[in-house]
């Protein structure tokens, strides 16, 4: 299936969207080793969040090429790059049905010695779309919690390996 251009927004429609997801878990790693994960080791994405098949930095850092499981692709561009708090990424072109917009966003605080990670899915598009995404909320939930919790595993052999 071919790409499509979606309707291209900015950081504001993280509040904005018709349709927000937002999931939070906790890792016990430092925000600064989950930011390197997420920002600055994307080849390393398929590794730890089940869901993603490749994942690799495109014009020179400023965008990133993502393959799901079932042959979903994204063009993305990065819309914020705040080392240890925020990486978010606007979808441009994908193959998926349905969306008009997308833009995601990785939030860190730091939460004692590790760390609070809040994913916000922010979508839009026709009444379908926004009702199958609602329907796909537990699944997409706990996706993003087995994510977290591979990624803090990977980071504890990581930091163990480091000392």
């Amino acid at each position: 299936m071919a790409l499509r251009r979606l309707r291209p927004v900015g950081l504001d429609f993280i509040e904005d969207a018709p349709v927000r997801l937002v999931f939070a878990a906790r890792a016990a790693a430092a925000p600064e080793a989950v930011y390197a994960a997420l920002a600055e080791e994307v080849e390393g994405w398929p590794r730890w969040f089940r869901a993603v098949t490749l994942a690799r930095p495109t014009h020179g850092g400023a965008g990133r090429e993502v393959k799901l499981m079932g042959g979903v692709r994204f063009q993305e561009t990065i819309m914020a790059a705040d080392p240890e708090q925020r990486y978010a990424y606007r979808v441009d072109e994908t193959n998926a049905p349905g969306i008009r917009a997308l833009l995601e966003e990785w939030r860190l605080t730091p939460a004692g010695s590790g760390t609070h990670v809040r994913w916000t899915f922010a979508a839009d598009g026709p009444a379908a779309f926004r009702l199958a995404l609602a329907a796909a909320r537990p699944g997409l939930g706990h996706s993003f919690r087995t994510a977290v919790r591979t990624l803090d595993g990977r980071l504890t052999v990581r930091r163990r390996a480091d000392q």
